[in-house]
């Protein structure tokens, strides 16, 4: 299926006022960048209450989390990892996303600010990460209310986050994580893939794009390699949470994205997947602007809550 036509019509406005690829601008210009463009969507539903924390790392560098309470009772606790390639993106970026993910699927949102690369790189951001969801499991009853089912949830390197602290859970022997939801995740540090090399995927997020990520965040090959920060090169699949996984159909992470549900299938890891027709990497946050995001959120929605009881 071609893209669709909002997708469309948003890269022909993008090309209009002269955006650039990731890959050509600096950290800071990519930030930006970024920061504009969450101005597109709104400022999200309101919640009953909005506060932000500031939790002490592994390596005693401190980060922060936004946490974001409906005015329905929490049904869930979601630990949310944005997206941006460990390089970009912040709780401002993604709080009208995690409001609307709050009152659509009536939970207490926890948005992990975890800190970025080239600043702090791998494994910083896997370090916060895992430090923020055990503090969302301790903190529960005061953000909830109550005992409630944790899930944890992030689009493209939220997604890797997502995916590396399930694994990391299971290890440790918790906390223990009712659903991992993965959105077009990273998974793996193969650039060479089909999806990758498929000229048609080469938009918001290309191969390009990639490369200038990961040489931000792990710029040690070996690095790449190790299941926290690839975690398709896990040797386990087994024991992991039910997983829901997202990917766009246009989107050079899509093979990698599926390649790690199906390795979870055959570790008897009950799975969800669906490829979002017509979509490109990057659309689950565009609220307001292409129909995908609206359709992908009541799709998770509907998921949770069936997997979830």
């Amino acid at each position: 299926m071609a893209l669709d036509e909002a997708t469309v019509g948003l890269l022909g406005q993008l090309a209009a006022i002269g955006a650039k690829p990731v890959s050509e601008l600096t950290p800071a210009e990519a930030r930006a960048f970024y920061a504009m463009m969450r101005e597109l969507s709104g400022p999200g539903p309101q919640m009953t209450r909005v506060y932000d924390e500031t939790l002490d790392g592994p390596d005693g560098a401190q980060f922060g989390v936004r946490v974001l309470v409906p005015a329905a009772e929490p049904r869930m606790l979601i630990v949310y990892y944005h997206g941006g390639g460990w390089v970009i993106g912040s709780a401002d970026d993604y709080e009208a996303l995690g409001r609307t993910i709050a009152e659509k699927m009536s939970a207490a949102v926890i948005l992990v600010d975890y800190r970025l690369a080239p600043e702090n790189r791998y494994p910083a951001a896997a370090d916060d990460a895992w430090v923020a969801l055990v503090w969302a499991d301790k903190q529960m009853n005061a953000i909830a209310g109550r005992p409630v089912p944790l899930v944890v949830m992030g689009n493209s390197a939220g997604g890797n986050l997502s995916a590396v602290v399930a694994q990391r859970a299971r290890d440790e022997g918790g906390p223990r994580i009712a659903s991992q939801v993965l959105i077009y995740p990273v998974t793996d540090a193969d650039l060479d893939n089909a999806t990758y090399l498929d000229p048609g995927n080469q938009l918001m997020l290309s191969r390009n794009s990639m490369i200038w990520f990961w040489d931000h965040y792990a710029p040690d090959p070996a690095d790449r390699l190790r299941p926290d920060a690839s975690p398709l090169r896990a040797a386990d699949f087994s024991g992991l949470p039910p997983a829901l996984v997202l990917t766009a159909e246009h989107d050079v992470l899509r093979q990698e994205g599926e390649e790690y549900a199906e390795r979870l299938r055959q570790a008897g890891v009950p799975v969800e997947q669906q490829r979002c027709a017509g979509q490109m990497h990057g659309f689950f946050p565009m609220l307001g602007l292409l129909p995908g995001s609206a359709e992908a959120m009541d799709y998770i929605a509907s998921q949770l809550g069936s997997q979830l009881g």
